[in-house]
């Protein structure tokens, strides 16, 4: 494997960990203002609380691989897409101090206030998660210096917005899932209502990003050609969405939220195949398009970045494994809680 193409699928897998890990924490804010008392809405906060940082990590890590793995494509997304990362990081921001601010006082406007921003950034950082997806999908207007010649509302087409869309749904129905795993009593059959509406509205989107796909956007199957067992994968991540529905009416929230997480994978596999060999296409022309050669650092820099990489995913793994059985069960509040 050339060191290119290796950077290339840790990248996704890097990828699909955060939006495994991370997904589930940001479908939680989603649902967060589905909860009425201050007591559940502490307890929705609580079952991510000693989690969402870390999950975080593995975002920090794929941006710390983008730039040093291929910085000519690190350099035209943040330097296009300024406004829009600049929305994405306020966002993001906004959901940890929501956190770490809301019980700080007992006034209900504030704790109020707490709530609907952490709600509201989670949603909207998913939507930009989206919005980046389908706009690297579709491509973007890059010139033949590998610069961004649009503007931001460029950005918030049609197709971007129900990628978006869609992972709004994905999201919220990975957090439900969730929830369900983490509650007990009254809170958490209710739950049970909320991960059969959610489902609802993933398979909706689903299917409206499927054939809008398929249908406006026909390079996302181009590669398929070249590799037919990519298929596979697609009728995989079928069958885990199957499954999804199947294990919640058996009462088996684990294995729904395991289906959940693979069909997550599913997609950032898929999104890479479609993707491939290019990380920024350019809808000028094919050739102003950033690849996975044309963006990337010397060969020197990837071997030693590649040596870097086999000795430090061991420890985020292990930190991740430690961190979940740590704080595994039923989510409880007590002299720390949020």
């Amino acid at each position: 494997m050339d060191l290119n193409l290796f950077w290339f699928i840790l990248m996704g897998v890097l990828l699909a960990g955060y939006a495994i890990l991370d997904g589930f924490d940001l479908g939680v804010g989603i649902l967060h203002l589905g909860v009425r008392s201050d007591l559940e809405r502490r307890l929705l906060m609580n079952s991510i609380g000693p989690l969402w940082d870390g999950n975080e990590v593995w975002l920090v890590t794929f941006g710390g691989a983008l730039f040093a793995a291929f910085p000519h494509a690190y350099a035209t997304a943040f330097s296009g897409f300024y406004l829009a990362f600049m929305v994405l990081l306020f966002a993001l921001i906004s959901r940890a101090v929501s956190m770490e601010f809301r019980s700080k006082k007992e006034s209900p406007a504030w704790r109020s206030f707490f709530d609907f921003t952490f709600c509201a950034a989670s949603t909207v950082a998913t939507l930009l998660f989206g919005v980046a997806v389908g706009n690297s999908i579709m491509g973007i207007k890059v010139g033949p210096d590998f610069e961004y010649v649009g503007s931001f509302l460029d950005l918030l087409r049609p197709y971007p917005l129900l990628v978006g869309l869609f992972a709004v749904a994905t999201f919220a129905m990975h957090g439900s899932i969730y929830l369900y795993l983490k509650t007990e009593g009254e809170l958490q059959q209710r739950i049970h209502g909320w991960m059969w509406r959610t489902f609802g509205f993933f398979l909706v989107a689903y299917l409206l990003t499927t054939i809008y796909s398929l249908a406006a956007v026909p390079n996302t199957t181009a590669n398929f050609a070249n590799h037919p067992w990519a298929w596979g994968v697609v009728l995989l991540n079928v069958l885990a969405i199957a499954n999804i529905p199947r294990a919640i009416y058996q009462h088996r929230p684990f294995y729904a939220f395991v289906s959940s997480a693979c069909s997550i994978a599913a997609f950032v596999f898929l999104f890479g195949v479609a993707l491939y060999p290019n990380l920024i296409v350019s809808s000028l022309d094919p050739a102003y398009s950033l690849t996975i050669y044309n963006a990337a650092s010397s060969p020197k820099t990837l071997r030693i970045m590649q040596i870097i990489a086999f000795l430090g995913m061991p420890f985020v793994l292990a930190y991740t494994v430690v961190i979940y059985w740590v704080f595994r069960g039923k989510v409880e509040l007590g002299k720390f809680s949020y």
